[in-house]
């Protein structure tokens, strides 16, 4: 069967900021800029994720939207929309990880990836932070 690529857009807001706790504030603020600030900052979030897999003679669909839907809205709206990364998402409390562009598309590609139906793949998640800034996890 020959494989095809969707893509589905989901969006979100939240705020973040980047701080390593080991880290002095003069040295954060040195790395990180004002991403490192105490207050915070947010953004109006899309994330593109691209997923791959055989077309299916029948309905012509790589995958049923609404199960893919159902997928992205667990595994990234409900978990990022309208939350302090920081503080409202375990993997990215203190001390974990970093909640960057990179971070948050490779953390979400693999929270997809886990709920997928057995044949089809991520191939990419594309994380941007409004029109300037994105960035992507692609599948090796």
């Amino acid at each position: 069967m020959p494989n095809a690529f969707l893509t589905r857009r989901v969006t979100f807001a939240a705020a973040h900021r980047y701080r390593r706790p080991e880290w002095s504030d003069a040295k954060n603020e040195q790395v990180f800029g004002p991403c490192a600030w105490p207050s915070y900052h947010g953004h109006s979030y899309a994330c593109d994720v691209t997923v791959r897999g055989p077309i299916d003679d029948t309905t012509g669909f790589v995958m049923d939207l609404a199960t893919l839907d159902a997928i992205l809205s667990t595994e990234v709206h409900q978990r990022f929309d309208h939350r302090n990364i920081n503080l409202d998402v375990p993997e990215f409390a203190e001390g974990a990880i970093i909640p960057t562009g990179e971070n948050l598309a490779r953390f979400i590609f693999g929270k997809v990836q886990a709920a997928l139906p057995q044949g089809i793949a991520v191939t990419e998640v594309t994380v941007a932070e409004g029109y300037g800034l994105s960035a992507s996890f692609r599948a090796e």
